[in-house]
């Protein structure tokens, strides 16, 4: 470029000295000769030139211009985490054909030549590992994902029971009831999605539940010295579910993006109240029997809706994220409990806590395929009501998971995501580890 202001300097200078020459002759008296006319010629010929020059060098000035914005936009895109902005840009940028380099002569002209060499296409970010169980990402409009998942959980709980009374501190009179409680759960799920439009989902989840418990004590009241082990099982069809989202804005790299969806939740599951318990009498007294139900349920026994926010943060390399929400579980009147001898205990009224849990997280892209995710989800289960009072011995509880996961994206359509679980509170799983395979149609 400056080699180009120095020779246009020049060639403005010899036109000044000729221009100069050409108008003393007049002024000295001289008559024009065709040596006269031949320098006017000349002169006439190389004031085109030089406009011509200076017209491709204001067009080659305002192409590098946009050039160098374009490749400004470029550099920000990929520190945003960007998806081919900058790329668009560089295209609409660069002319479709580049203007010929300046000549000293008109006639002759050189090949256009490309300048620079435009960036590579980048292809779809990477996913975040799903670890929750609301998805961070909605289903594109008219795509329909078919996700089979797979879920084990184990957690084990000691519980000590004092029945009796203290003479003094550290005297008893009675018997300690020391109960160790394992449980092995297992969910194998289908899940069904479906995008309508950019901003809108419709999700169908059916689960198959298997549990397991193993209760390990002594009877009370019954003077035995050696430890007994109960065991339950129960599996069968879970509660079905269907989930409504919907993006409220299109956001981008300086504001979230929000997702509002809505979950019902239908008793489908065999619930706590058909399953027979080891009572010979009621249990309340307890004074036969051990008071666990003979077989699990696979459902909650309750319809529930919930509702929730779900916002979405990206700042490359990361992605925050993280919802609230709240779940409210519909009261059952006139409920029974099927005691061992088919006898019929009335529980009248029951209404389970209502739920309000938030989570929080980070997504990081390590490649085109693969990310990585950490996050933690709480939970605070209400106290249970029965007609209308709290049940004996229920409190508050919360729920707590430190939730890893990757994703790794095989192809277009297919995805596999994997996250481990750990319980930070006791009446939380202590390990959980989630299988899902989501497949794009």
């Amino acid at each position: 470029m400056k080699g180009s202001n120095s020779r246009l300097q020049r060639s403005s200078s010899i036109v000044a000295a000729m221009l100069l020459t050409v108008l003393a002759a007049p002024a000295a008296g001289q008559d024009e000769s065709p040596q006269l006319e031949s320098l006017r010629r000349q002169l006439a010929e190389q004031s085109t030139r030089l406009e011509r020059m200076q017209e491709l060098l204001d067009q080659q000035q305002a192409t590098i211009a946009s050039l160098r914005d374009a490749i400004d936009e470029e550099i920000l895109d990929q520190q945003r985490g960007g998806t081919g902005v900058g790329t668009e840009l560089f295209a609409a940028a660069a002319p479709a054909t580049p203007p010929a380099p300046v000549t000293p002569s008109p006639d002759v002209t050189a090949p256009p030549k490309p300048v620079g060499e435009a960036p590579k296409p980048q292809t779809r970010a990477p996913e975040v590992a799903q670890i929750f169980a609301e998805p961070t990402v909605l289903t594109q409009g008219g795509n329909f994902v078919l996700e089979p998942s797979l879920q084990t959980s184990y957690w084990a709980s000691d519980r000590v029971t004092l029945v009796g009374y203290t003479v003094i501190p550290a005297i008893l009179i009675g018997l300690i009831d020391v109960r160790r409680v394992k449980t092995t759960a297992g969910v194998g799920a289908l899940t069904m999605r479906y995008g309508i439009g950019n901003r809108f989902e419709f999700e169908v989840r059916a689960p198959y539940v298997y549990t397991s418990v193993d209760t390990v004590s002594r009877e009370i009241l019954t003077g035995s010295a050696f430890d007994n082990v109960f065991n339950a099982e129960g599996h069968g069809l879970g509660d079905i579910d269907a989930t409504a989202r919907f993006q409220f804005n299109r956001g981008d790299y300086s504001k979230p993006f929000w997702i509002g969806w809505l979950r019902y939740r239908w008793a489908t599951g065999r619930d706590p109240f058909e399953v027979v318990t080891d009572c010979v009498t009621r249990c309340v007294g307890n004074t036969t029997g051990t008071g666990l139900p003979l077989e699990l349920p696979t459902g909650t026994g309750f319809n529930s809706a919930q509702a929730g926010l779900t916002w979405l943060y990206a700042s490359d390399p990361a992605v925050f994220f993280g919802g609230f929400s709240y779940l409210h579980s519909f009261e059952r009147d006139n409920l029974t409990r099927t005691l061992l001898l088919g006898e019929q205990e009335p529980l009248g009224e029951i209404a389970p806590g209502d739920i309000f849990g938030f989570n929080v997280g980070m997504g990081l892209a390590l490649n085109e395929k693969a990310s990585f995710s950490i996050g933690y989800d709480q939970s605070i289960v209400d106290k249970t009501q029965q007609n209308g009072i709290d049940v004996p011995g229920s409190v508050r509880t919360t729920l707590g998971t430190l939730s890893l996961g990757v994703s790794y994206r095989y192809n277009p359509t297919a995805t596999l995501n994997l996250a481990l679980g750990v319980g930070v509170t006791r009446d939380t799983p202590d390990v959980t580890f989630t299988l899902r395979a989501p497949l794009t149609f």
